[in-house]
């Protein structure tokens, strides 16, 4: 059965350790079923499948990772996120965004780079959470060492393709 497709980027290992214990120890435990990750699209049509792959494949093939940062703190409503700076990374979404524009839905129309730690929690525990992050935060570097398509099921993420930047 077909299923929509999210968009993301691959984080380098010893981020990936650092956001995802983050997120599992913040995130409401219920509600958190898929690790930490930076979405570029949200829901992509299934049948876009191999131009997407086509295309992540072009956007990662002898090009070096993009430069990116952990630039500050954002509140969600019921939560918290990390900013993320990376004018490599939005130039490549610049540009799937433009090939997949009549498909998008308004959702991913708008994007701006982040990482969720927390969301869905009541607001003492997103005021703790921001505020625990926010005390000892700095502006720190970013590894993002590729792109991932996932097939999203009910919740639930199945892993389509993966590439690595050179």
């Amino acid at each position: 059965m077909s299923a929509p497709i999210i968009v993301t980027a691959l984080f380098g290992p010893a981020d990936f350790a650092w956001l995802d214990g983050l997120r599992r120890r913040y995130y409401p435990p219920g509600r958190n079923r898929v690790p930490a990750h930076l979405t570029l699209f949200h829901q992509l049509p299934p049948s876009i499948e191999p131009e997407l792959r086509h295309r992540l494949l072009m956007e990662t093939r002898n090009v070096p990772a993009p430069l990116a940062r952990v630039i500050g703190l954002e509140r969600l409503d019921g939560g918290v996120a990390f900013r993320i700076e990376s004018a490599g990374l939005a130039e490549c979404r610049v540009a799937l965004a433009e090939a997949f524009h009549g498909l998008l839905i308004p959702q991913d129309r708008h994007w701006h780079a982040h990482v969720t730690i927390q969301n869905k929690a009541n607001r003492r525990e997103a005021v703790e959470a921001y505020d625990a992050l926010a005390s000892d935060f700095s502006v720190r570097p970013l590894a993002i060492v590729g792109l991932a398509a996932w097939f999203y099921r009910d919740g639930a993420w199945e892993r389509l393709a993966q590439f690595r930047y050179s």
